[in-house]
């Protein structure tokens, strides 16, 4: 088979693999698309090699079918659609022993701790699984994990039908946030800086700003000036963090989204004098990905318009490439694409 690898230096190589037989409580899943997401960004650019050892197969936004069961799987067939919740925690640390699993503090994120889905044949353990309707399409599927990750963060907000969000940064989970808000019944505004993100973002029916503009006397005049109920900071840029809180209506929420690889000002004077949340919200539960999943499902999600393009798995280096440049919005890899010939 073939796999792609993180071999530092912002490259990625692909190279033939003998793929390993599933082993006790293991699914092999035959790997069809995979996105590549900001964090798999982070990677390339060293920003997390601390954690990834070099070379790496990494990737965990995807999408395949079951192939081969280890022993002592059952509930599962060969052929089954399925995703992966790509979280594994130790259930003794104090975080899981307090409920927050998801957020171990020895967690293992697969595809970055542990070898990824960029590869023709990939071995998990069967708790990861997460079945996925005949009616979703494996295309569609890859959107799955960072549909969750927007879930999760919508629900980490409390965003209540009818309150206003405001969402900074137009990028895909920026605009998958604002679509689940939408879908929650909330009212969402996007700040976002490039045209073409905007134009995209527009072209989905939000209303869309430029941050260059005076965006805080539009959001004061939408709101009434009081200021939205929920700020999600999705750009990871310094400026937005630290103009962030002023869109917020007093006891509003702010959301930290972006993976930022440095610390960042915060106002929190701002903070003190509105009473604000200010909250984190890293990854997802399992209940995510199942909302995740219907709302891919029944369309609630612009899945087509967030995929760029797709790419066969030898192209990888120009996907990342791409989307370093800004190039595209969601670009999915398609692993199974040249297998056959590997």
């Amino acid at each position: 088979m073939l796999a792609a690898h993180y071999a530092g230096n912002r490259t990625m190589t692909v190279a033939h693999a003998d793929p390993a037989p599933p082993g006790p409580g293991q699914v092999q899943i035959a790997v069809a698309y995979n996105g590549i997401c900001g964090t798999d960004l982070h990677i390339l650019s060293g920003h997390m090699d601390a954690r990834v050892d070099v070379p790496a197969v990494i990737g965990h936004e995807m999408s395949g079918t079951v192939a081969a069961l280890g022993d002592g799987v059952d509930g599962r067939s060969v052929g089954d659609p399925v995703t992966v919740m790509p979280l594994a925690w130790d259930g003794t640390c104090p975080a899981c022993r307090a409920g927050n699993s998801h957020i171990c503090q020895n967690l293992d994120f697969v595809g970055i701790d542990s070898p990824g889905a960029l590869q023709g044949r990939w071995n998990v353990d069967a708790g990861l699984l997460v079945p996925l309707p005949a009616s979703l399409s494996l295309k569609h599927a890859a959107l799955v994990e960072p549909t969750a990750v927007a879930v999760h963060d919508v629900r980490r907000a409390e965003l209540e039908p009818g309150q206003k969000a405001v969402v900074i940064g137009g990028g895909p989970i920026g605009v998958l946030i604002a679509a689940v808000a939408r879908s929650f019944g909330g009212e969402v505004v996007v700040i976002e800086l490039d045209p073409k993100r905007r134009e995209t973002a527009a072209g989905l029916g939000f209303t869309v700003l430029d941050p260059r503009e005076d965006t805080l006397a539009w959001v004061e005049e939408w709101t009434g000036g009081a200021g939205a109920d929920v700020v999600f900071e999705v750009s990871g840029a310094a400026a937005a963090v630290l103009g962030a809180v002023d869109y917020a209506k007093v006891r509003g929420t702010l959301v930290v989204v972006a993976i930022h690889p440095e610390p960042r000002p915060v106002n929190l004077q701002r903070v003190f004098w509105r009473e604000l949340r200010l909250l984190g919200a890293r990854v997802y539960q399992r209940d995510d990905f199942d909302t995740a999943v219907a709302l891919l499902d029944t369309g609630a999600i612009p899945a087509d318009a967030l995929i760029t393009r797709t790419v066969p798995l030898r192209d990888v280096q120009s996907a990342f490439d791409a989307l370093t440049g800004g190039e595209a919005m969601k670009i999915l890899i398609d692993v199974q694409a040249g297998q056959e010939t590997a």
